[in-house]
């Protein structure tokens, strides 16, 4: 697979991204790639869920990962938080980290401009456009069938789920199936299930009140 190195943020900041506007630097959507960012480190085993609180299980232990450490080590520098609060708490520190590691592995490009002509500003396009193609395919697959819950691997499975919930496939009836999504992807560990389904739920709930706002 196209998409196999990259961690769950990473392939969630690109599949927010607008295939029909690669060039146009869409910003990655920070609330959906913090919360992938969360379910890998729980997954991993380095974050679990105490009481409804994210909780690092070691001190010293190690994604491996800049980006995931980064969010690691703001989890146990902070007070404690619930799951929900962690999906929006300096959310941005996250994504645009997740962005920058992108620019380094060749899928996004950094455009340097200057608006109005003085002030220097960074733009960033898509430049591996054919991997989003594949990965965006293989994520509205897992949504929509035809294989079962069971037959999809538990990453692939959390990734659809919390594209689901941030509107990234639209309102497709994918209410049953995402809760056999949840519960694939928490066979990965313990609690993983029901950590996927409070951030995505969380995703799902600042989504609707985004909508109502635009509205009014």
């Amino acid at each position: 697979m196209p998409n196999a190195p990259l961690s769950l943020p990473a392939r969630l900041c690109l599949l927010a991204w607008d295939i029909g506007r690669p060039a146009a630097g869409t910003a990655p959507r920070t609330e959906l790639v913090r919360a992938g960012a969360l379910v890998e480190l729980a997954r991993r085993g380095l974050l679990t869920d105490v009481d409804g609180i994210a909780t690092p299980v070691d001190l010293d232990a190690s994604a491996g990962d800049p980006v995931l450490d980064g969010l690691l080590d703001l989890v146990r520098e902070s007070c404690p938080h619930s799951w929900r609060t962690w999906v929006t708490l300096r959310a941005r520190v996250t994504s645009d980290a997740v962005r920058e590691q992108l620019v380094a592995q060749g899928y996004v490009r950094a455009e340097k401009r200057r608006v109005l002509g003085v002030f220097p500003s960074v733009e960033y396009a898509l430049a591996r456009v054919v991997v989003v193609e594949a990965l965006r395919e293989e994520t509205g697959q897992a949504l929509r069938g035809p294989l079962p819950a069971a037959g999809i691997c538990d990453r692939d499975a959390a990734v659809a789920v919390l594209a689901a919930a941030a509107h990234l496939f639209g309102e497709g009836p994918f209410e049953q199936r995402t809760r056999e999504l949840s519960e694939r992807a928490g066979e990965a560990r313990p609690g993983l299930a029901r950590i996927v389904r409070e951030v995505s739920t969380t995703l799902t709930e600042r989504r609707a009140r985004s909508a109502v706002t635009a509205s009014h």
